[in-house]
């Protein structure tokens, strides 16, 4: 099976390391895929849901507001000014961490079109869960 490493980082630390499968990004110009042995780039990204799909098949999405990725064959870096991770085994944790993703998005941007997609993302997300 054929993953790649990826990488999130904030000022205030990682939020995410692990083998991959396959991750997607909100990139300034569309969202695009990521997949093992992907061509090298370097690119911005605006704020979004980046959503990875782990080894196990599983899928977790992080919220973030802006920043860059860089993507070589062997490794994903992300490096992001702010990111929420939509995580909890209960449904008041992620009701919480849907409530500080939506905060993030809404003092990155004031495009309402871009809250409410990452509102949409998340929420579907959260169901999946439970």
């Amino acid at each position: 099976m054929d993953t790649m490493k990826l990488e999130i980082v904030t000022p205030h630390g990682p939020i995410f390391s692990g083998d991959v499968k396959s991750a997607t990004f909100p990139g300034i110009e569309g969202e695009f895929g990521v997949l093992p042995s992907h061509a090298s780039l370097v690119t911005l990204l605006d704020a979004g849901v980046i959503e990875i799909e782990k080894k196990d098949g599983k899928v977790e999405s992080i919220v973030i507001d802006s920043g860059y990725v860089k993507v070589d064959e062997q490794k994903t870096l992300v490096v992001v000014e702010g990111a929420v991770a939509i995580q909890g085994d209960t449904e008041s944790e992620i009701a919480k961490s849907i409530a500080e993703a939506k905060e993030l998005v809404k003092k990155a941007t004031t495009s309402d079109f871009a809250i409410a997609n990452v509102e949409a993302k998340v929420e579907a997300a959260a169901k999946t869960r439970f």
